[in-house]
């Protein structure tokens, strides 16, 4: 019996504690049995993790070996602890705790908040976007809709990295991050934010994870008390987690180990929310006794489908593809992926939908076939050619097309100009309609050239623009078109767009999708511009970017189709190409230029202190000892001083001449490649190497930060500093 990732909607209970061990995979067994001391597990796509664990938990709970109510199982949705707690049921082990993080912390949060601070729990507000704007006009600073959106999600990535308001400015320098505003403003409203919720006495979602935390640290009778209570835990999508999410995990901990994390790194695609792989990369750093288990038995995709996938990561560069699984696939040989060129991205779209009629008339269910995209504003040229052709849909995770507040607002203006156009100054010089149109959409946010960065403005101005090129398709096909005309057929195509959506073909978002799988996959504006996306300019930026279109791939069960436009309109130049993530691996696009095998086949790794056994070796840059501080022996965990070798604490022998000499230096090499000056080199790889004053390129490879490329880029430079050469990278060009 091999595993699978569906089951039917109800088994039968195992009878045993041995027969929840049954139809696992070698692997997923020892996930299972694998009960005590820190477990990591790597698992791929489609092979069966959400398995693994609760089987592993089934299994631990029938056999006597955990109680259920000292297990806590946390994770990321609703829906996914949902599902988790479904399956442990079926697998008769009730009463375990699966929850989210914030599910979990509010629930300690309540029943501790009168111990520990007194009176009830202030009111938890469900969003926080009034408060902003309310922050906002306190602070006398206009935001329009798209920004108070953009703010927020400033406000809560600031939280959820610990970020206070006074240090946010330089926090969000370090991480590259686009401020959709001067982020001394941005700074002012999250202070003011703040300030707003301590008046009202509410609290949001991220405080109840740092309240939690600041309990949990003040409070150690409190934290005792959950401690006693939850013994054993295990964290899914590990990948995910974010700073403030680790230190709450830390704190439930304690000083124990019975930790089981599952994740891969090849699916972080949420670190513009604070979400980092790191913990999961440096798991073995912080317990060198770990068992490491690794999925790689992929039962949801076809070989060709899993081949594609390990494709696309084999060209990936960076620190999660060195730990990159190579996945096996354990389904029967299916179709080969579909590519298809378009002239333009219309075209795409009815093309797509042509196909997935055609797959409903030969008997594939709607709701087995999906559409992907990279943005939001995507959907609506989709949304046309689906209802056009007569297939019902479904949209996840976006608004409709025609109910985004920036649509609805632009049609407004356009009804407007249409009734009352001859007393309006911006149409006196046009009189074709699309020029109209653009006129009238400049007054709503409309630009000829897109806006930098991403987020709510970007998808905003994507919206507009769709309108600015239905505006130039209507013209084109209707001479003679008037502004009302225009107006009626907007009219009518939000009406018909508004039928029930039932099961139906799943439009979705590529960040949406993760976690879902579908029979027949459409990828669709696979081109360059929309993927990797234009504001992707970092290195990281363009290997998340890479990731992102992994996890689309892997979404596909059976059936794989990639599409991409020539030209965003009909007649427009043919200006775009297919991206560059495909060079190598579809056909006649050229030979691939990634490596040829990945770091980590599937097996288990057991940790040094666990004795015997077979194991799989392990990357060579897996960390097997502990990383200790030169200065005083204890053993480092914050990334920051595993840099630097030492405590933040202990006393520093760095040459402060090197260090301004490299920070001077540093400066100018920022400046030339208009880049923020950690993208050179971190502040504390400054430290690190002014600590160690390397005398070749071997010492200087040695220190964490200076890897291949910056060694080839600026070794030579370094070294010069480091040898007291004056001038060096100052004056002549790079």
């Amino acid at each position: 019996m091999t595993a699978a990732t569906h089951s039917t909607l109800f088994p039968q209970v195992p009878d045993s504690a041995d027969a929840v061990l049954e139809g696992l995979d070698p692997e997923q067994r020892e996930v299972a049995t694998a009960l005590r001391g820190p477990v990591c597990v790597l698992a791929g796509a489609g092979t069966g993790k959400t398995r693994a664990i609760t089987h592993r938990i089934a299994y631990g709970v029938r056999a006597g070996i955990l109680q259920p109510s000292s297990v806590l199982a946390v994770t990321f949705t609703n829906r996914a602890a949902g599902e988790m707690r479904g399956r442990l049921r079926q697998l008769g082990a009730s009463g375990v705790q699966a929850r989210t993080f914030h599910s979990a912390a509010l629930r300690q949060l309540q029943y501790f908040w009168p111990k520990a601070i007194g009176g009830s729990l202030p009111r938890l507000v469900d969003r926080k976007i009034q408060l902003v704007a309310d922050a906002a006009a306190a602070c006398r600073i206009r935001l329009d809709r798209g920004e108070l959106r953009d703010v927020t999600a400033e406000i809560e990535w600031s939280k959820v990295t610990q970020t206070v308001p006074a240090d946010y400015a330089p926090a969000a320098a370090k991480a590259g991050r686009e401020a959709p505003r001067d982020p001394a403003e941005i700074a002012q409203l999250y202070a003011a934010y703040e300030d707003l919720k301590r008046a009202r006495s509410v609290i949001d979602f991220e405080d109840v994870l740092l309240l939690t935390v600041a309990v949990l640290q003040d409070r150690h009778d409190v934290a005792e008390q959950v401690r006693a209570q939850y013994q054993h835990f295990v964290v899914d999508e590990y990948q995910d987690v974010s700073p403030l999410q680790q230190r709450l995990l830390e704190l439930w901990l304690g000083d124990r180990d019975d930790l089981c994390v599952v994740g891969d790194a090849s699916q972080t695609i949420y670190s513009f929310t604070g979400a980092t792989p790191d913990h999961l990369l440096d798991f073995r750093s912080r317990h060198p006794g770990a068992t490491v288990v690794k999925l790689v038995r992929d039962y949801r995709s076809t070989p060709q489908v899993v081949h594609l996938a390990n494709g696309l990561l084999a060209q990936a560069r960076g620190r999660a593809a060195d730990h990159r699984l190579e996945l096996v696939s354990q389904r029967p040989a299916g179709t080969e992926p579909v590519y298809t060129e378009y002239t333009d991205e219309p075209a795409e779209a009815e093309g797509a939908a042509r196909r997935i009629r055609e797959l409903i008339d030969s008997g594939v269910p709607a709701a087995e076939i999906a559409v992907l995209f990279r943005t939001n504003s995507q959907s609506e040229t989709y949304e046309q050619a689906l209802a056009d052709a007569g297939v019902p849909y479904q949209l996840r995770g976006a608004e409709r097309f025609f109910d985004r507040p920036e649509v609805r607002k632009a049609g407004s203006a356009l009804r407007a100009a249409a009734r009352f156009g001859g007393n309006d100054s911006l149409l006196d010089d046009v009189v074709d309609l699309p020029s109209q149109v653009r006129a009238v959409l400049s007054g709503e946010g409309w630009t000829t050239e897109p806006p930098a960065g991403s987020g709510a403005v970007r998808e905003r101005w994507e919206s507009l623009a769709a309108l600015v090129s239905l505006a130039q398709d209507f013209a084109a096909a209707r001479a003679g078109a008037t502004l009302g005309d225009l107006v009626v057929e907007l009219d009518e195509r939000a009406g018909a767009q508004h039928a029930p959506t039932v099961q139906g073909v799943t439009l979705a978002s590529l960040h949406s999708a993760k976690g879902l799988e579908w029979d027949v996959v459409f990828l669709v504006g696979v081109a360059e511009g929309m993927m990797p996306i234009t504001y992707a300019k970092t290195d990281e930026q363009i290997e998340e970017e890479r990731r992102l279109l992994y996890v689309g791939v892997t979404r596909a069960r059976e059936r794989l189709h990639l599409s991409w436009a020539l030209a965003r309109s009909p007649g427009g130049r043919p200006s775009r190409r297919p991206s560059r993530f495909l060079k190598g691996l579809r056909p006649g696009s050229g030979t691939a230029g990634g490596r040829v095998a990945a770091q980590g086949a599937g097996g288990v790794e057991r940790g040094f202190p666990s004795g015997g056994g077979a194991a799989v070796a392990a990357p060579r840059r897996t960390r097997r000892t502990p990383a200790r501080c030169r200065v005083c022996g204890r053993t480092l965990t914050d990334a920051g001083e595993m840099k630097l070798m030492r405590c933040e604490g202990c006393p520093s022998d760095m040459d402060e001449g090197v260090y301004e000499r490299l920070r001077e230096w540093r400066a100018v090499q920022a400046e030339r490649s208009g880049q923020p000056a950690f993208c050179v080199f971190t502040d504390k790889t400054l430290m690190a190497i002014a600590e160690s004053v390397p005398d070749d390129e071997r010492e200087l490879a040695r220190i964490p930060g200076v890897g291949a490329r910056k060694l080839n880029r600026y070794g030579a430079d370094v070294l010069a500093i480091c040898a007291g050469q004056e001038g060096v990278g100052l004056d002549e060009d790079d």
